[in-house]
């Protein structure tokens, strides 16, 4: 190797390790610079090629021992994913992308010294700042960073949403259990009913979380999810505001066998709302009758009068009667332009047939739901 590569391995050492222990090892720091100023002097350097190497081999020995205890180059708490079936090749990767580490050669040296690189977990993790690398390994070694989820699902009620939180025994149970009156002040929320106030997705949380943490994040996710397809919907809708929006996205959710079809529901119910019509939409009949439906709609049901029920009065329900997906939102507010104001579900359980006369509609019937 040639001298002057040598003594830009050895700038290049010397610039890292000024740059790591500057803040954390200010004594070590003070030796290092020492250790600088009697031997790393470009004269000295220049004129002894041997000590130029024993500086380097010194400073890259500094370099590799003191690693594992020096906070890793990241100034806040960061969260980040392991996947299963990654390897630590790739994980080393995603950390060197995400800032977490500056290199990925110590740390997999480091890893590889203490037989880490095979034991590392999944999961999601948060890293807090100031972790030195040795800390890192350990906390995806022992899976000590975990974060676990509860799911709430598209189409199911507020009601079991509670259940989904009451049964997760890694949460705190502080309002699952509680009355929707006190669950509404906890979460300062002024609505009447709770239904569909909370966004169907996935949430990760620590052991030891409140379920009340988890509803607040929740119910704010779907504020901002409403507000932002509002402002984006198209213009001449029959909703006073973003809550009748809600409501009528709720009943389409629980409508789709097909998601595809959203839209062009969402178009059927704006016909309807336009001309007076009633939606007559049997999930409303259903979650109206509450514990009281069996599994199959009757004559007798559909003529029940429920607040929720789109049969017997008209206009919307006085609240969601499930939580509603995104897309769903979406299509609500932005409505497929049809002449349709009916439908029927076909045979396969999943697609609608569209009509425009409550003749096609009869016919319609009579064919798919013999």
């Amino acid at each position: 190797m040639k001298l002057n590569d040598l003594k830009l391995i050895l700038k290049k050492f010397y610039k890292d390790l000024i740059k790591s222990f500057k803040k954390t090892h200010p004594i070590i720091l003070k030796s290092i610079k020492k250790f600088h100023n009697k031997y790393f002097t470009e004269n000295l350097l220049t004129k002894n090629k041997n000590l130029l190497a024993l500086s380097a081999l010194t400073l890259f020995f500094i370099w590799i021992i003191s690693y594992p205890f020096i906070p890793l180059n990241h100034s806040k708490d960061k969260f980040f994913e392991i996947k299963k079936g990654e390897n630590f090749s790739q994980i080393t990767k995603k950390l060197v992308e995400l800032d977490i580490l500056s290199d990925s050669l110590r740390f997999k040296i480091l890893a590889k010294i203490i037989n880490k690189t095979e034991s590392i977990k999944s999961g999601h993790y948060l890293l807090e700042k100031n972790t030195s690398p040795y800390n890192l390994l350990t906390l995806l070694d022992n899976g000590d960073g975990i974060l676990y989820s509860v799911t709430f699902v598209e189409g199911t009620t507020f009601k079991e949403s509670l259940q989904e939180l009451k049964k997760n025994n890694l949460l705190i149970n502080k309002v699952a259990s509680d009355s929707i009156q006190n669950i509404k002040k906890i979460l300062g929320i002024d609505h009447e009913y709770l239904e569909g106030l909370f966004f169907p997705d996935t949430y990760y949380f620590y052991k030891g979380t409140l379920d009340v943490d988890i509803l607040k994040q929740s119910y704010s996710l779907m504020m901002k999810k409403l507000t932002r397809a509002w402002d984006n919907k198209t213009p001449g809708l029959p909703y006073k505001n973003k809550y009748e929006a809600l409501i009528v996205a709720s009943i389409i959710e629980k409508e789709l066998g097909d998601r595809n079809e959203a839209s062009t529901i969402a178009g059927v119910f704006v016909n309807r709302l336009k001309v007076g019509m009633p939606l007559q939409s049997d999930p409303t009949v259903i979650y109206g009758m509450q514990g009281l439906f069996k599994g199959n709609l009757s004559k007798q049901d559909l003529l029940r009068d429920t607040p929720f029920n789109t049969y017997t009065r008209n206009g919307l329900p006085p609240s969601p009667i499930c939580l509603p997906g995104f897309d769903t939102i979406e299509a609500t507010l932005n409505p497929a332009e049809t002449n349709a104001f009916y439908f029927v579900a076909k045979g396969d359980n999943k697609t609608h047939h569209f009509s425009k006369t409550l003749k096609e509609h009869n016919e319609a019937i009579r064919k798919y739901q013999k």
